[in-house]
């Protein structure tokens, strides 16, 4: 059961009326931009994380 109705309202994107269950493009508006920007995934290489030293880890320990 889905609580979220179709309304009439306007596509943000083109203005033209459409039902959507929420705001946003219309239907030709997403399928007008999934052919423009196809979503191609791809790997991207990125340096290995390595954490800010601000303080030494057993400064806490050591403090007199």
């Amino acid at each position: 059961m889905n609580s979220f109705e179709f309304r009439d309202t306007a596509c943000l994107r083109c203005g033209r009326p459409a039902r959507l269950r929420f705001a946003g493009p219309c239907p030709d508006c997403v399928a007008e931009l999934h052919a423009k920007f196809p979503g191609v995934a791809r790997d991207v290489p990125a340096a290995p994380y390595e954490p800010k030293m601000n303080a030494t880890p057993n400064a806490v320990a050591t403090k007199d």
